[in-house]
């Protein structure tokens, strides 16, 4: 057997300190659709998502991030991927089936900067129940049916106060993420990286926060909208509501289109995200960018994340 593989992105368990805040947050206004509630957590995903969930919410005493979970190419893959990392020294705990609803079997352990991840591979599929399902046998709800409506999740970006070139070669040599773009120092070192497993520009982003408390931070999470003309209704949305948020504007790096907003209840920064590109290349050479050329790679136009940047802290992970 060859060597394990990661496929995508799976979800974000994000503990909240108000989750009437939250639940209102990501169901009336960004949209998402609730699978079910068990033992107080709420499982949630977005119409074109068809597994149980991509975020829970669990209630807690302040905001964090409890894991951010991946699924693995083949079953097998989980055992794979727990033999490896245990013999290159990390420390692998088992998540049992049914622990969290809807997964089988599943592994978590802790990278270099104490980010928590878990690897599973069996998740339930359901189907929506009968007054939201889509009339399509593509999706699982209908689309556009409350709030900024996304399609799909997107990717994670995690921050730390570490040195991003560690952080980048335990994700490449240990979990196999292919890097897509980065941007290095005068000395060629990475000091933010944008990497994936999939076609995506990135399934997950490393943000230096070198002034932070911890060094396992959240940046924010991703959801997928179509188009531009969804992200400005979703900035007519967030405005209706009286949030304020960063956006829209266009990254140069990515190429992607943004919003940024902070769910009121847990403190995480949700970004919602369109445009960019995708990557089929086999033989892809990885775009660097230069800390000069850094301003244009965060904001190549449109509402600039450096100037409203320090408004926004990040949550533990």
């Amino acid at each position: 057997m060859g060597l394990p593989e990661i496929a995508k992105l799976g979800h974000i368990a994000l503990v909240t300190s108000d989750m009437e805040k939250s639940l209102r947050f990501f169901k009336e206004v960004i949209g998402l659709e609730v699978t079910e509630e068990v033992a107080g957590t709420v499982y949630l995903r977005a119409w074109g998502d068809f597994e149980h969930h991509t975020l829970s919410l669990t209630p807690g005493s302040e905001g964090y991030v409890d894991h951010i979970a991946w699924k693995a190419k083949r079953a097998e893959d989980v055992d794979g991927f727990a033999e490896l990392l245990t013999k290159a020294g990390t420390e692998v705990t088992w998540v049992e089936a049914g622990e969290e609803a809807g997964q089988g079997r599943a592994i978590r352990f802790k990278l270099p900067t104490q980010h928590s991840f878990e690897i599973y591979f069996d998740m339930e599929k359901p189907l929506a129940d009968k007054d939201r399902r889509s009339v399509l046998k593509n999706q699982r709800y209908q689309s556009w049916r409350k709030g900024v409506s996304p399609r799909r999740i997107d990717h994670v970006n995690i921050a730390t106060s570490m040195d991003i070139s560690d952080l980048y070669q335990y994700l490449s040599e240990q979990l196999g993420f292919n890097l897509r773009e980065y941007v290095s120092n005068d000395d060629g070192s990475v000091v933010a990286a944008w990497l994936s497993v999939t076609n995506l520009v990135h399934d997950i982003a490393l943000t230096p926060r070198p002034q932070e408390k911890t060094p396992n931070r959240l940046h924010h999470i991703s959801y997928w909208l179509d188009d531009a003309g969804d992200l400005l209704r979703a900035a007519d949305i967030l405005s209706e509501e009286g949030i304020q948020f960063i956006g829209p504007g266009k990254h140069g790096i990515s190429q992607a289109m943004y919003i940024y907003v902070i769910d009121p209840g847990s403190g995480c920064r949700v970004e919602l995200f369109t445009g960019g590109y995708l990557i089929f290349e086999p033989d892809w050479e990885p775009v660097e960018w230069s800390m000069e050329e850094r301003a244009i790679g965060n904001t190549y136009w449109g509402d600039t994340v450096q100037d409203k940047e320090a408004n926004y802290q990040t949550i533990k992970a």
